[in-house]
């Protein structure tokens, strides 16, 4: 059985780091998700996804993410049911259990840079090393083909 669950999107709150009773850290968040498709004349629409957290995926996600930064996870779907205490019905809640949360998006668009230090203490971006063309006197050509590695 299949049950995978991959997601990209903006955190809509800080993340709620807590410790249960046994000691386990975990933390819990929603994830406000962009619907790919838009009627004409309408504006996108969003899903707000819950999302819970466990161990050291929760100590990361705490440390480097905040509200409105772009969020990749990876996890499973978990189903639970409770009952209303207002009305008495049993209700159905779903949460995503995160197994991985990675950086998504550019320094700028999380307001992030290096390990969670503002964007604008990021060290300034390097120019790229310059590289020099090769010619053919600087391959050896192999000449024996049965002692190829591949």
């Amino acid at each position: 059985m299949i049950n995978n669950v991959v997601l990209m999107g903006r955190l809509v709150a800080d993340p709620e780091l807590r410790t249960t009773t046994t000691g386990r850290t975990l933390v819990s968040f929603r994830i406000a998700v962009d619907r790919s498709f838009v009627r004409q004349g309408e504006e996108r629409q969003a899903d707000f996804i819950p999302c819970t957290a466990w161990e050291q995926t929760a100590n990361f996600i705490s440390r480097y993410f905040h509200k409105g930064s772009m969020i990749g996870v990876i996890g499973s779907l978990q189903s639970r049911t409770y009952e209303d205490k207002a009305t008495g019905q049993k209700r159905t809640a779903y949460d995503v259990v995160v197994r991985e949360a990675s950086f998504t998006g550019s320094k700028n668009e999380t307001g992030t840079g290096a390990f969670g230090a503002p964007a604008a203490a990021a060290a300034p971006a390097q120019p790229a090393p310059a590289f020099q063309s090769a010619t053919r006197a600087d391959f050896e050509e192999i000449t024996d083909d049965e002692d190829l590695p591949f």
